[in-house]
């Protein structure tokens, strides 16, 4: 097979520097870097920096809504403080019941919320700000993550 010439455009371009080209479209642009690593702090780690109580007056970047009261900054009122905690029963609470109704007791009791779902409400003007969910049914199985705190990344 024999070549065609280029078309008169593409034959300018190839006079030009390879700087001052164009880039061509659906290639990749050279000289750009780009780093692919993995987050540890969205992988569960907590940074150390991390407040757990009341951020009084500090700039938050992230808040990490858990278990625990966290600390936040309302985006209905402005204000700065702890959540309040309300909990609902979840999958994992209902799996855990079944699992122990044959031993006497059952995990839906409020004494057992630690598998429940967690709405975080504002303590100030009483606006839902976050949810918690317990999804997994199998957290029944893993004692040690039963309850996690919740956390904000000072800005």
């Amino acid at each position: 097979m024999q070549g065609y010439p280029p078309p008169p455009h593409q034959a300018e371009m190839s006079k030009m520097p390879p700087q001052q080209q164009p880039p061509v479209m659906g290639e990749p642009v050279m000289g750009v870097p780009y780093y692919v690593h993995e987050n540890p702090y969205q992988a569960g780690m907590v940074p150390p920096n991390a407040i757990y109580g009341d951020p009084k007056g500090v700039p938050l970047q992230q808040t990490i809504y858990r278990d625990t009261p966290a600390p936040f900054n309302c985006l209905y009122c402005g204000d700065t403080g702890l959540t309040q905690v309300r909990s609902k029963p979840s999958l994992a609470s209902v799996v855990g019941c079944l699992m122990c109704c044959g031993c006497g007791f059952c995990f839906l009791l409020r004494s057992m919320d630690c598998l429940w779902h967690k709405y975080h409400y504002c303590s100030h003007c009483h606006q839902k700000v976050a949810e918690f969910e317990k999804s997994d049914p199998c957290i029944v199985m893993d004692p040690p993550n039963w309850t996690e705190a919740s956390f904000a990344v000072p800005a």
